[in-house]
């Protein structure tokens, strides 16, 4: 891995990110497929070439394949160092894909989203997290469990809300938890209101924004440029629809009078499934495609990646590498 802090001047749609081998590559809001794909290929297409005018590449994983790990720049990163003590490490070794929705019929699309958790079983990147064989979906495991019992609630999949002034005021409980958590810390009130607000205190799979008005999924990780189109073109579709019909817990499916999820307890257990197995997990298979999807229009790279339990450099290179011609020539295909 390498530094990649100068790229995001390649472009005004990358930013940096907490560590130096990541950069954070954004679209602005689009109304379709064909111009979200537009964009995301213009942006990468432009950063990638000015990776490679110096012998870098862009590497599309959700978990760094060996053991290296970087120092964290922001302050705001270097706050969450204090209040997390090691419990950071998973956080700033992850990358994942953020898609925003614009909020409509709020309650709905929570819990839409909250169901659509094992979807991120169809764009899996790595089964290693710093060259350590953990799971079919590792980021999904690391980031959301090894952080400490303590944080969490921060980084975990919540339960379906019953409106959106209950899903506020946990993002509220939350917040004042982790100031409580700064205090102990030795962070001032003050530092800590520069650079956490109750809507960025948490980091779960499904977030409500009030800056950026809109509804965020955060499940999937970083993946192919076609795989991510795909999935959200899918997702896009029944969240539009949330817009005319109900979303009920219950037997899952996407009838004309309602959409249908499952109890939060089964979901568990699927999402658990989506992380160890993948869309090789039949329970995993099937619940996909009663939501709409195909997974056999998938190839997540995360299948693509073998190894002994533990990567040595040379072959966590050799990975890389081979990730990075793999999105090369996804985005080719795509242009």
């Amino acid at each position: 891995m390498c530094d990649g802090r100068d790229l995001v001047e390649a472009h005004d749609r990358v930013s940096p990110e907490f560590v130096d081998a990541m950069i954070e590559v954004e679209t602005p809001p689009v109304g379709s497929i064909p111009e979200l794909r537009e964009t995301l290929v213009e942006v990468l297409e432009t950063v990638i070439g000015a990776a490679a005018s110096d012998g870098r590449r862009l590497v599309p994983l959700g978990t760094p394949l060996s053991s290296q790990t970087g120092a964290v720049r922001s302050a705001r990163g270097k706050l969450l160092e204090r209040i997390y003590g090691d419990g950071i490490e998973p956080a700033k070794n992850c990358a994942g894909t953020h898609v925003h929705f614009e909020r409509e019929r709020v309650t709905r699309q929570l819990n839409l989203l909250t169901a659509l958790d094992p979807a991120l079983a169809l764009v899996s990147s790595s089964p290693y997290y710093r060259g350590e064989r953990i799971a079919n979906c590792s980021r999904a495991h690391v980031y959301r469990h090894e952080s400490g019992v303590r944080f969490e609630r921060y980084r975990d999949l919540w339960e379906y809300t019953t409106d959106v002034a209950e899903w506020e005021n946990r993002i509220e409980a939350r917040y004042r938890e982790l100031q409580a958590l700064a205090r102990e810390a030795g962070i001032d009130d003050a530092a800590f209101g520069e650079h956490f607000q109750p809507e960025n205190a948490v980091l779960t799979p499904v977030r409500l924004r009030g800056k950026q008005p809109t509804v965020e999924w955060r499940a999937p990780d970083t993946a192919l440029p076609s795989q991510v189109l795909e999935l959200v073109e899918t997702v896009a579709n029944l969240v539009e629809r949330t817009n005319d019909t109900p979303v009920q817990v219950g037997d899952p499916g996407t009838g004309d009078e309602r959409i249908g999820v499952p109890p939060f307890a089964e979901l568990r257990e699927l999402t658990d499934a989506a992380v160890e197995d993948g869309i090789g997990a039949p329970a995993v298979r099937e619940y996909l495609e009663t939501m709409d999807f195909d997974p056999a229009n998938y190839r997540p790279l995360t299948a693509s990646i073998s190894g002994p339990a533990r990567l040595d450099e040379a072959t966590a290179e050799r990975l890389r590498l081979d990730a990075a011609d793999a999105l090369e020539a996804d985005l080719a295909a795509l242009d």
